[in-house]
């Protein structure tokens, strides 16, 4: 298995792996990393980790949420639930150190619209990220692979000139990167992994924030799953804990000017 084992730092266009090199002295400017997720919990439950890392050593993190989740709890009329996420979410930003922005899109109703794709531009324009986080393209959630394809067209569009919204272009975008949720395992192939051994207990924090995670709802064990998966990754990586992370094939490569 191919795999890149990452400290998600980047040395000109391409990552520098961990293992193979010293690391610097000084420590690499602050960044600002945008993770988007279909509903709150998304993106802090697959990589709130790495998140809670890199918010730690003075990266800016900012987390979207597209729908506010509201159908996930049939025991709770969908406003009321909508609600109860968006203060779960702000909390569990909190914890974190991170940004957060809602979307007003309908929970199970996310499709790659002109409207959708307009909002994430305008996101990416007014945030400017370095770094953009969101679902794999396959799985068994629509509104998951809905924002897998939201999200890759936005950060295209948000380096057009022709194409017109509030903030200028942003072309600072130095990778893509794509989570590992349960939903969404066909064809996912875990190929970057990040040391979190760290920010596990910060990360616990965080997602434990949300009614879903702890257990009040589903009889799925969403946080015994993660925490598993953590890890195994860090097991294959050989770290404590590791978050993994899949990416475009067409820049599955590296370029070097020596072996390591």
């Amino acid at each position: 298995m191919k795999k890149l084992v990452c400290s998600f730092v980047v040395a000109g266009s391409m990552l520098a792996v961990a293992h193979a090199q010293q690391a610097s002295t000084q420590p690499p400017a602050p960044r600002t990393i945008l993770a988007i997720g279909a509903h709150p919990g998304d993106m802090e439950v697959t990589c709130g980790a790495l998140l809670a890392k890199q918010a730690k050593r003075g990266d800016r993190v900012v987390l979207v949420h597209l729908t506010a989740g509201e159908g996930g709890n049939p025991r709770v009329n969908s406003e009321e639930y909508g609600e109860q996420k968006k203060r779960e979410a702000r909390a569990a930003a909190q914890v974190i150190g991170a940004e957060v922005i809602f979307g007003s899109f309908a929970d199970g109703q996310l499709a790659n619209t002109d409207q959708t794709r307009h909002f994430v531009v305008g996101v990416i324009r007014q945030v400017k990220p370095a770094y953009v986080i969101t679902h794999w393209k396959n799985g068994l959630h629509k509104d998951h692979i809905a924002a897998h394809f939201i999200t890759s067209d936005a950060v295209l569009l948000a380096s057009l000139e022709g194409y017109k919204a509030d903030s200028p272009p942003h072309r600072g975008i130095r990778g893509i990167y794509y989570t590992e949720n349960w939903e969404d395992k066909a064809d996912f192939s875990p190929y970057v992994y990040v040391d979190v051994s760290d920010a596990l207990d910060l990360w616990e924090q965080c997602v434990k924030q949300y009614e879903l995670i702890r257990g009040g709802i589903s009889s799925f064990p969403y946080f015994e799953y993660y925490q598993s998966l953590a890890r195994l990754r860090g097991a294959e990586s050989g770290f404590k804990a590791a978050v993994a992370f899949d990416i475009d094939s067409w820049s599955k490569k590296r370029i070097l000017s020596q072996l390591p």
